[in-house]
């Protein structure tokens, strides 16, 4: 099962740089790194970076990301996978740019897990 990162460009190039990020500042600020599964990365999306520009979507497997990942209750009690430690780099997937249209931010062409997670 894949697992989603939203980063900021900034983010991703410090993950990039630097092959680990403890995460954005509210993931500093909360302990953990917020990811999402494939259901829940748009209205991540929509809530979290609503009409912010350069966006990365990022995809990691869940048993990649090992005992360090807790699925978690968040929003309305949905269980959220959450990270506690940094992410890597080696653990990566894939990355693909979201674009913004008209105020939505666009995912990329089959970006979900082909499993249906």
């Amino acid at each position: 099962m894949l697992v989603y990162k939203i980063l900021r460009a900034n983010e991703w190039a410090a993950l990039q740089a630097d092959g680990e990020l403890a995460g954005s500042p509210v993931d500093l600020t909360d302990g953990f790194v917020h990811l999402s599964t494939a259901e829940q990365a748009e209205a991540t999306a929509a809530r979290h970076f609503a009409g912010e520009r350069d966006l990365w979507l990022l995809a990691m497997s869940a048993e990649v990301l090992g005992e360090s990942l807790r699925w978690e209750p968040s929003r309305g009690g949905a269980l959220f996978p959450h990270l506690y430690r940094a992410l890597r780099l080696a653990e990566v997937s894939w990355a693909k740019p979201l674009s913004l249209e008209q105020d939505v931010h666009r995912f990329p062409d089959a970006w979900r897990d082909p499993a249906g997670a």
